[in-house]
């Protein structure tokens, strides 16, 4: 029988992330919640610093796009909540935030996860193995933040340990795709590269494609050049190509009558995958 994993440590996350010139200003290590993400909320409110950074061991209440729920056993995944204060960047730009997310979370797997195949599906969920089941989810919200000025606070769950037939039957984890990922490793892997991409963001006050994201992410995301059905928010569905990703991130769709339609929120649903070699 396998041992538990180990615990995240506190001290060495602080001492591996935290200093001068890095991104990330506070971090928080609690062993159960319900929600990093309405917790770090509620610190926004209350005062806390642009970078800070809350993980859980255990999360019992989280939530993905569209309400959905997000739960994994014990010690199996990485929950993690960042909070940002994006000044001088448009609002209209904020968008981009859990898509540079995706991206940064998709090189971490790149990295430590070479021999799984991996790529995003629109706006930002992570797509794990030949059959692309679900390995992760990204949640951002606005918030108040005392002081003033825009908050955003970003979430993410990764399906790291849980072994195969744990999961529900659209989902998988990098341990049920056959790779044997630390939980420490792959959390600081993937803040360090959440701070670079947001700070690179933040400097081109948003501009995706000054900052080199938008390119970053038509090259990880898989539902580019496929057919899909997409669900949106009022109950009605769009069918077509999903041909590109606009600069405000917004999915460009071909439906079959040659319209060509700006999707700004909805479900994906890939119908027929792009012809890919390497996702």
């Amino acid at each position: 029988m396998s041992s538990p994993p180990a615990p995240f440590d506190v001290h060495d996350l602080r001492h591996r992330l935290l200093g001068p010139g890095g991104r990330w200003t506070r971090l928080e290590v609690v062993d159960a919640t319900g929600s990093t993400n309405a917790d770090l909320v509620a610190q926004a409110v209350a005062g806390a610093p642009d970078g800070s950074v809350l993980v859980t061991e255990h999360q019992t209440a989280g939530r993905g796009r569209l309400d959905r729920s997000w739960e994994a056993p014990r010690g199996s995944g990485i929950a993690v909540s960042v909070l940002w204060r994006p000044e001088g960047v448009p609002a209209e730009r904020l968008g981009w935030l859990p898509m540079l997310a995706g991206v940064a979370l998709l090189d971490a797997i790149r990295t430590l996860a070479p021999g799984v195949a991996a790529g995003l599906k629109w706006p930002n969920d992570l797509l794990l193995g030949p059959e692309g089941r679900k390995g992760a989810g990204i949640l951002a919200e606005m918030t108040a933040v005392s002081g003033g000025g825009p908050g955003v606070v970003l979430g993410m769950g990764i399906n790291v340990g849980a072994p195969a037939g744990t999961l529900p039957p659209t989902a998988t984890s990098l341990a049920a795709e056959g790779a044997a990922v630390d939980r420490t490793e792959l959390l600081v892997e993937v803040l360090r590269n959440l701070g670079e991409r947001e700070a690179a963001w933040r400097a081109e006050a948003g501009d995706a494609d000054e900052s080199g994201l938008r390119g970053d992410y038509r090259a990880g995301c898989l539902s580019l050049g496929s057919q899909v059905r997409v669900e949106m928010p009022g109950g009605s569905s769009v069918v077509g190509i999903a041909e590109d990703v606009d600069t405000s991130g917004h999915l460009l769709v071909l439906e079959p009558d040659g319209n060509r339609r700006a999707i700004a929120a909805g479900d994906i649903v890939h119908l027929r995958p792009a012809d890919r070699s390497d996702p």
